[in-house]
């Protein structure tokens, strides 16, 4: 065998009809009409996990989920990464809402461009194609 060739069998599974290496993320997200949201009542230790379709608002408490955008890159791989752009508001004591959030949440990486609030924390948990139960 001449130095440096391998006796290892060729590629096979996804990606491998196409050349491109295993678990190579692939040039483009797959779309998601649902996100899955978790959200933590810092005051009363209360949890929720909840499905945000994709334009629609979505109330908790005194904030409201509207989900513009949820994708996931890697789709199929050993470790998928969903993000979602989300848009929060909070009513304030009868005054207008108020944006408090603005920008994109990662699954993988909440800190990396968290919600920050006083009393509510939430972070992207997933994006789905349906409703969980549904």
């Amino acid at each position: 065998m001449p130095v440096g060739a391998s006796a290892a069998s060729p590629p096979s599974g996804p990606g491998a009809a196409s050349g491109s290496p295993p678990g190579k993320i692939p040039d483009r997200p797959e779309r998601s009409p649902i996100a899955v949201i978790r959200v933590l009542d810092k005051v009363t230790a209360e949890t929720l996990r909840f499905a945000a379709p994709v334009g629609r608002p979505v109330r908790y408490k005194a904030l409201v989920f509207q989900v513009k955008a949820c994708e996931t890159w890697g789709v199929g791989t050993a470790d998928p990464r969903p993000s979602a752009y989300l848009l929060v508001t909070a009513d304030s004591h009868g005054q207008a809402p108020r944006e408090v959030f603005r920008g994109w949440m990662f699954a993988k990486a909440p800190g990396v461009h968290a919600f920050v609030h006083p009393i509510y924390d939430a972070w992207l948990e997933d994006c789905i194609a349906q409703a969980p139960g549904v």
